[in-house]
Formats: C-alpha cells, structure tokens, sequence
C-alpha cells in the first residue's frame, strides 16, 4: 500500500461515515471514526437504497454487504381511500440496525480505529458525517419493524392529512415502517406510530400494523430537525451535508454517494498531494454537482405533498401526474 502523510477523523458512524472510512482504509489510509452510540441499534430510516449504481459500492469497498439485500421491483402509493398509483423502482431493501453493524464490523476488520459512545471536534483532518442538525423544526419522524403483516408488495406510500409513511421488505419477512409527520398531531408513548397514521387519517395502515408481531426493540424516533442543506462543519458528508424528503427514497443512496465523492480528495489529501481546504472544496464541489437538481425537486414537491395532500391525490389518482419522470428527478 502506498505511504501516507495525513490521517483522517470521521465524526459519525452512520452509513456515510462507515463507507467513507472502509474505502480509505481499502486504500490504506490511517482513519479514526468516532460515533455517539453504540452498535447494533436501530436507526429511523426508510431502508430502502434506491438511485445509487453498483460503481459507487464498488469504489468503497462495502457492495458484499448488500448481498442478501431484498430486491424491490414496484412501489405503489395510496391515500386514505384506497390505491394512487403504482411503478417500477429498482431498489435493495436491508435492516439499518444489520447494515450498520456489518460495515462497522468490516471498518475495524479493515484496521480502522473506532471509538463508540464518542465525540469530537471539527476542525481540519475531520470529516464531519454526523447526521442532520437538530433544529426547532416541525417534523417528528417513527419507525418499527413489522412481521406477519398484510404486505403483498415490496414498497408501499402512504399519505395522510399530517404526513407520510412507507413500508419495504427488508428480508427474512420483516418489513419497515417509517413515517414522517408534522409534530404536535397525535400523541406519543408506545404506539406513537400508529397514533399518528390514525390522525393522519390512515387508520387502515394502522390497524395493518396493530394485526402484526413487531420488535418492540425496533420502535423509535426523532424530532427536531429540517431538510435542505444543513448548517455542520464545512467538510461534511451524509445527512450533516444534505437531507433530502424521505419520500423520496434517495437518503441512503445520498449518503453512500456523499462518501464517494469525499474519497478521492481525501486520498489526495492524505498523500499531501493537496491542503485540507482544497480537498474540502473538492468533495463541496462534486456533492453540489450531483445532489443540486434532487434537492430542489425534492423541496417543491415535499411542500406540494404536505400543504396540499388532498390536491396531490386527487391529481394522481386521475393519471395527471408523472410519477415516473418525477421519480427519475429525484436520483
């Protein structure tokens, strides 16, 4: 392996901060990784990589780990009265808490040093891939892993009056439930997810979801956070960089992307073929690149969604809306 100058920290252990650091230690680069919790854990998150090719795994090492992925062919949306609209979709369907764990498992493996239940600073050497920022914002996202239940599709959408939520196979018969909903419009507690669907008006789902076994470990939640571009540390990959709408289906793609786009500069910068700025403004550059359109289309149409669900179903419901195109906007 060739001979490094510089080493790399990385502030986050999610998927973007795994992948990152298992593609530098691939190349023998000297990393650090700090993460806040602890591994295994379940993450909310819709679970679903959809919009990323075989080349971005590639390159950072880490496509072994989707080898039992569930392969997802069709998505179908509906609103409280019944089905929307259905198209094709090429997409991996894999548990978070199990993906997780595999590639912090290969980082360690791969010689990175890991410290979990830590933080640490930014600052130059430091890539920052530690989520979203928290804000005062006004969404409250709820998943669960479900068993047994109703589920004859491979992605399911659902809209409701106060939100959304979607449901994918994962593998092994469990299928994850996400949803995302303006706060302050149900109540909490151990059933919070389907008391918000009920307030939604999507009490069908709900009951869907009461009929079935759920892992109780897999309830959970988050609050306090916006979309768009996110107000971290300059060099910043994942959700710390961008969070683009959840319906869209991209976050997971975005992130493994985000992380092959730092990769290169950050080699460049550990060989001390450029300053730390430079591979900075390099990564900024080719995320802006890639990720500008989706973020966009993404901000319109998560506004035309949430303010106006009713307007939007009625549209689609009648043909006149592309999702298709739309889709194809968004990755």
């Amino acid at each position: 392996m060739p001979g490094f100058l510089n080493a790399v920290t990385i502030a986050g252990g999610g998927l973007a901060g795994l992948a990152l650091g298992i593609g530098l230690r691939r190349c023998g680069v000297e990393v650090t990784l700090h993460e806040a919790g602890v591994y295994p854990r379940h993450r909310v998150c819709g679970e679903f990589v959809s919009g990323v090719n075989d080349g971005v795994l590639q390159k950072l090492g880490v496509a072994p780990h989707f080898h039992d992925a569930a392969r997802l062919s069709s998505a179908r949306w509906f609103d409280a009265r019944g089905p929307l609209a259905s198209l094709k979709v090429g997409a991996m369907g894999i548990s978070r808490r199990t993906l997780d764990d595999r590639l912090q498992r290969d980082f360690r493996e791969a010689g990175g040093i890991l410290h979990q239940n830590s933080r640490t600073a930014p600052g130059a050497g430091t890539v920052w891939a530690a989520g979203r920022v928290k804000t005062r914002g006004k969404w409250i996202g709820l998943k669960c892993h479900a068993r047994g239940i109703e589920f004859p599709g491979d992605l399911e959408m659902h809209i409701g009056k106060n939100g959304y939520a979607g449901l994918a196979r994962v593998g092994s018969g469990t299928v994850n439930i996400c949803g995302l909903f303006r706060t302050q419009t149900a109540a909490g507690g151990k059933h919070a997810l389907e008391n918000h669907l009920r307030a939604g008006g999507l009490g069908h789902l709900a009951d869907r979801i009461e009929a079935a076994d759920i892992d109780p470990d897999s309830r959970c939640g988050v609050a306090g956070f916006d979309f768009g571009r996110q107000q971290c540390p300059e060099f910043s990959i994942g959700d710390a960089a961008r969070m683009i709408p959840p319906f869209t289906g991209n976050g997971m793609s975005m992130a493994l992307e985000s992380a092959a786009c730092a990769l290169d500069p950050l080699l460049e910068f550990a060989a001390g073929k450029i300053s730390w700025r430079e591979a900075m403004a390099t990564s900024d550059h080719l995320q802006n690149s890639l990720f500008r359109r989706r973020m966009v289309t993404a901000a319109v149409m998560q506004r035309v969604l949430t303010l106006m669900p009713g307007l939007v179903c009625s549209l689609t419901r009648a043909g006149c809306v592309p999702c298709g195109f739309l889709l194809q906007l968004v990755r």
